[in-house]
């Protein structure tokens, strides 16, 4: 990126999405030092020029922001709020930013608890998967204090391309929900049209050109198409990570008397996917679900 910013980072989560986040923001120039329960994963960063750091209180401890990108809810509180966390140690610039995608809930309670010790939280979910984590193109939703969320922007910068502050603590995490319901969903409606082309015989490359060509066209289908299409599972964002933000999208709806009867459809799907053994596989493996219905095993070749 070239970029010359100051500023320190600490980065707690290098997992699929994290590993790259923090590679842009060192390659932009910030001072970034890391935390993973992985050593192998906080070696690779530092042979990019991150500092390896022993916990996440020495990740964020000199930091002007802590970011965290965890897998799921109960990382999160425990990185925030367990023992030896950040809100027992914070950082120095007194900003905690969260890009997991997590319960908007529980955004809200850790950024309540947060504030009242003099430390600001911004709940900052992302969309655009691991090509965009890698490429720095990243759609950041933002929820939390206009200021605190003025302060995170040059570091988002680094690592995102669409940047949006959508309302107060727990925001991000609600607009995330809904971009996840919204893609569960188009990649069940995707599914569906190429078993459909398939059992009646049309080319299915040629098919899934004439759609995005017209009103059919989507991310889902110019992106995950064509592992559809020839069934390619390998892992980009896995079907467990897809699985528990439905989860969530389902708690949320039910918590708020929200019926999501197509949501509830795909996740039962997401559900049957995993219990094939395709947790690890690429969120487009829900296509296995309709080879499996149609009773119509992939064949290399054969799409």
């Amino acid at each position: 990126m070239g970029r010359n910013n100051q500023g320190h980072v600490g980065f707690i989560g290098l997992g699929t999405m994290g590993r790259e986040m923090a590679r842009n923001l060192i390659e932009a120039g910030f001072t970034v030092r890391v935390f993973d329960v992985l050593p192998n994963a906080v070696a690779e960063l530092v042979a990019l020029g991150a500092e390896p750091a022993t916990g996440p209180a020495d990740a964020a401890r000199n930091a002007d922001v802590a970011i965290t990108m965890l897998p799921d809810t109960p990382q999160v509180e425990e990185v925030v709020l367990g023992p030896g966390g950040l809100l027992a140690d914070p950082p120095r610039g007194r900003l905690v930013v969260d890009m997991s995608t997590i319960s908007p809930v529980a955004a809200r309670r850790m950024a309540d608890e947060l504030k009242a010790a003099g430390i600001d939280m911004i709940d900052a979910p992302v969309s655009g998967g691991p090509v965009g984590a890698k490429n720095g193109t990243l759609s950041i939703m933002a929820g939390g204090d206009a200021e605190a969320f003025a302060r995170a922007t040059p570091f988002f910068e680094a690592m995102g391309a669409t940047i949006n502050h959508v309302g107060g603590p727990g925001s991000g995490q609600a607009v995330k929900l809904c971009n996840q319901l919204i893609c569960g969903i188009n990649i069940q409606a995707i599914c569906e049209a190429i078993a459909l082309g398939r059992a009646f015989g049309v080319d299915l490359d040629q098919m899934r050109g004439v759609l995005l060509g017209g009103s059919a066209a989507s991310w889902m289908l110019d992106k995950l198409g064509p592992s559809m299409i020839t069934g390619d599972a390998s892992a980009g964002f896995r079907i467990d990570l897809m699985l528990k933000d439905l989860r969530l999208v389902q708690e949320q709806a039910l918590a708020l008397s929200v019926p999501l009867p197509a949501t509830a459809l795909v996740t039962s799907q997401y559900v049957e996917a995993r219990a094939h053994g395709e947790g690890t596989n690429g969120n487009q493996a829900l296509f296995r679900v309709y080879d499996r219905m149609a009773n119509q095993p992939r064949h290399p070749g054969n799409g």
